[in-house]
């Protein structure tokens, strides 16, 4: 007797066709993005589960994910370690990506900690 597992798909079950990603921006990428970015779309593509952009403060890193989400053309979830650059990044992406829909969260989990009122 054979059992059958079924397994979750491991790629992202978006369709390409669905939408279209279309960055919006009056410049193209400069110096080292368009490197950076070929770079990532192809660690995408290829499944790496991690990648880092390092880059100085005004190096255009915003710019190049979005290069990124443009080219690869799938919904993303960008992760943010304050509340200050959270909104500065969804501001830029709603004006990278003017005919997409970009959201903004903020959990106040770290806020409200509980523990903190236990005797």
């Amino acid at each position: 007797m054979t059992t059958e597992l079924q397994t979750r798909p491991r790629a992202c079950p978006f369709t390409p066709n669905e939408a279209k990603f279309e960055l919006v921006s009056q410049y193209g990428p400069a110096g080292d993005q368009p490197k950076a970015i070929e770079e990532l779309v192809e660690g995408l593509e290829a499944g790496l589960r991690y990648q880092t952009l390092l880059g100085v403060t005004g190096s255009g890193k915003t710019y190049t994910m979005a290069n990124v989400i443009e080219k690869v053309n799938r919904p993303t979830l960008i992760i943010s370690h304050n509340k200050v650059l959270a909104a500065q990044l969804y501001a830029e992406f709603r004006e990278f990506f003017p005919n997409n829909a970009v959201e903004y969260f903020v959990s106040y989990y770290d806020y409200y900690q509980p523990e903190a009122y236990v005797p």
